[in-house]
């Protein structure tokens, strides 16, 4: 299966689409939902970053919409918003590609969590704005401590699992080509 993945780009999107429908379905199904129960991290966002930080030439930005989009009207979200934040950010991340390259692992994690908790104050401001009810911010802000802290458990399976790494300065694919 890593040959097949490493030969082209196409087998991680593919694995990326199917691993977002998958979380996406667990994130369904009626798993501890009594009331006042904490929230659990959301898996997608530390994917998509996890993603993003090694390889994002897998993660094309119209991937990312279709998928947070997806998400957004299946989970009865204000359609595109939670997709705008996440397009910004991970474009943020795209945009600094050498940099993210050189950073160790605990600096990344800071980095990740400094955009989910800029993600939530940007998601919550602009509800204020427009005075939709929105649930407490404590509630919010576990959910987002969770996601940093499932954040290297990600990181940890997409790299055991399939071989997810950033690239080393210089390095080279199968066909020649930088990475």
């Amino acid at each position: 299966m890593d040959r097949f993945l490493r030969a082209d780009p196409w087998g991680y999107r593919a694995l990326f689409l199917a691993l977002a429908l998958l979380l996406l379905f667990l994130r369904l199904l009626p798993l501890g939902s009594r009331p006042g129960a904490f929230p659990g991290p959301d898996l997608l966002l530390c994917l998509t970053f996890a993603w993003m930080m090694r390889r994002p030439d897998y993660l094309p930005v119209g991937l990312i919409v279709a998928v947070t989009l997806v998400e957004d009207l299946v989970l009865m979200r204000p359609p595109g918003l939670w997709t705008a934040l996440i397009v910004l950010a991970t474009e943020f991340l795209r945009s600094r590609t050498a940099l993210t390259r050189e950073l160790n692992f605990v600096t990344e994690w800071l980095l990740a969590a400094g955009l989910m908790l800029g993600m939530l104050i940007a998601y919550r401001f602009v509800f204020a704005l427009s005075f939709l009810p929105q649930p407490s911010f404590g509630h919010a802000l576990v959910q987002i401590l969770w996601s940093v802290l499932a954040y290297p458990v990600v990181v940890g399976l997409s790299r055991l699992s399939f071989d997810l790494k950033k690239p080393a300065t210089g390095e080279i694919d199968d066909f020649g080509r930088r990475l």
